[in-house]
Parts: structure tokens; sequence; C-alpha cells
């Protein structure tokens, strides 16, 4: 049942109901699966981009009160995920021949463009995750629009090619309808309705959707409730992902921060998941630009 009122977002709570599609996975693969390391050290608030205070989201002492000045300690938290945990992160990937989609934001990657050339070179999807890393809730939509150029601009020119997968995450009620205007996307990550992906209609034409997760994600360390030990982290990604396995015909994907599972802890448990999902080869690991194109050649909309 489809439910109006917000013309832009009507709900759907019915979705594939209990007789979901089979999504045919490359290989008969029962699970497709996909990592996704968000990029966004410097996007943070700060009075360095011109911001009113400091950043008191997703880093190690997250809350408080924003800072009307430089935060220094908070920087610091953000700074290590570009120096340190980027290459950590991106190490255990090489190491085991896994894909990453970055959702890349568009001021973190034009403050260390070294980072866009690491990703390009090694052969990883870069998705847009907007201009700045904010809250675009009360952003004016002339605002968020050219955000959304900004971030496509830089994103080619730090890697050498266009993004075709939009993720902005805190995102206002006109987002989807602007990115589908500007154009140029194969798919929108803003949705975590579902286990596969779908269809919705915007600007006046149907837009896949591949849903994202904030589960199966590491900013569960960073907000309460969420992961008080390592194994917790390791033990509920195994979980999910056996789960889905065996209903087969599902999509999974995993949250990665460069500050949060870039530390040596949460490095070593994300490895242990990773060994894991190893000793599976009825798994497609792969981008989500990859399921986007199955999916549109698949399943294309009706």
């Amino acid at each position: 049942m489809i439910l109006a009122g917000d013309t832009e977002h009507p709900r759907d709570f019915h979705g594939y109901g209990p007789n979901p599609p089979d999504p045919r996975w490359p290989g008969g693969a029962r699970l497709a699966l996909s990592f996704v390391l968000n990029y966004e050290e410097g996007a943070e608030n700060t009075v360095l981009n011109g911001d009113t205070g400091s950043e008191l989201y997703l880093h190690e002492v997250p809350g408080g009160t924003p800072r009307a000045e430089r935060d220094l300690s908070t920087e610091s938290q953000f700074d290590y995920g570009a120096r340190a945990g980027l290459w950590r992160i991106l190490r255990l990937f090489k190491e085991r021949g896994l894909p990453l989609t970055i959702y890349a934001v568009g001021r973190a990657l034009e403050l260390h463009p070294e980072a866009g050339r690491a990703f390009a070179e090694a052969g990883h999807e870069v998705a847009s995750h907007g201009w700045r890393w904010i809250d675009y809730r009360r952003v004016p939509e002339h605002v968020e629009r050219d955000h959304i150029a900004r971030c496509v601009e830089v994103i080619e020119r730090t890697t050498g090619s266009k993004p075709v997968g939009w993720y902005t995450g805190r995102i206002s009620l006109r987002t989807r309808r602007l990115v589908a205007e500007h154009g140029g996307f194969l798919y929108d990550s803003d949705s975590y309705a579902d286990d596969l992906p779908y269809y919705v209609r915007t600007a006046g034409k149907p837009l896949l959707v591949v849903p994202y997760t904030l589960d199966n994600n590491d900013m569960k360390f960073a907000v309460p409730p969420g992961f008080s030990a390592n194994d917790g982290f390791t033990q509920h990604l195994t979980d999910g992902f056996d789960l889905l396995r065996r209903e087969g015909g599902r999509m999974m994907s995993v949250g990665l921060h460069c500050r949060l599972a870039g530390r040596p802890a949460r490095a070593a448990a994300l490895e242990r998941f990773l060994d894991h999902v190893a000793r599976h080869r009825d798994v497609w690991v792969c981008q989500r630009a990859e399921i986007a194109r199955h999916w549109l050649a698949q399943h294309p909309p009706q």
C-alpha cells in the first residue's frame, strides 16, 4: 500500500511482500555483499569550513555542546581517519582482493586529493556523499543543488570518473529529487527500507534505490545504544551475513568510517569478519554500482 500526502516521498509498507524477486546474482550467488567506506574527514562541522560550531557527531566523544571556535580534540580525531585509518582499511581490502564503494564527501576529497587518487588506483567505486558532511534538512534548495554539482565535479577531478551513485545520509525532503534532476546517477542509497534494490518515482521518472544500512555499521561504536566491544561488531556482522546467506537472494551492506573502523582494535574486528566472508564461495562481494547495473539489466523498471 502506498500512502499519499508527501507527494515526493509516499510511504510504501508492502514492498516486495512475502515473495521477493529472485535477484539472479552473478554465478548463482546466494548473497550480494557491499562494503562501503565513508570518506568524510575535513568536511565535518568546523569553523574552518565557515560553520558556527564544532562537530558533535560520530567521533570518540560525541554529543555535548558545539564550540564556536576550533575544537582541536575533535579535529584531530577526524584527522586520524585521513592520516592513518584510511590507509589501514585500504590495506585490509587489498590483501584480500575485495572491492569497496567509497562514499566520498566532496570537501574531504578537495582537502586530500591523494585519497581520491588512491581510490581510483585501487579500482574502488567512488560515489557521491554530498559536498559537506552536514545535515541538509535546513539547507536552502539552491545551495543543496549547487552542492550536488560541486561534489560531482571534485570526484571527477580527483578520481578521473564521474560518480554514478549518491548517498547524503542526513537528507532533506528535496535531496532525492535534486539528485535525479542533476542526472548521471544509476542509483540512490538514501534508504534503509529493504534487503533488495527497488524503484521509486522522482522528478517524473523511475530511480533505482540500492538500500544502505545503519545497523551493519561501525557508526554504532559512536552512538548509543551501540557496540561496546569489538567482538559485538564482528558477531553482529557475522550473524547478519549468515542469516541472509541462508535465506538466499538477498543483499547486505556494511558501513565503515576511516576514523572509526580504521582504529587498530576495530580494524582487527573487521578483519575477523572479512576472513569469515572469505570462507564462503557462494557470495558476490561487489561494488554498489555493480549491484545497480545488474538490477537494471535483470529487473528493469516497469
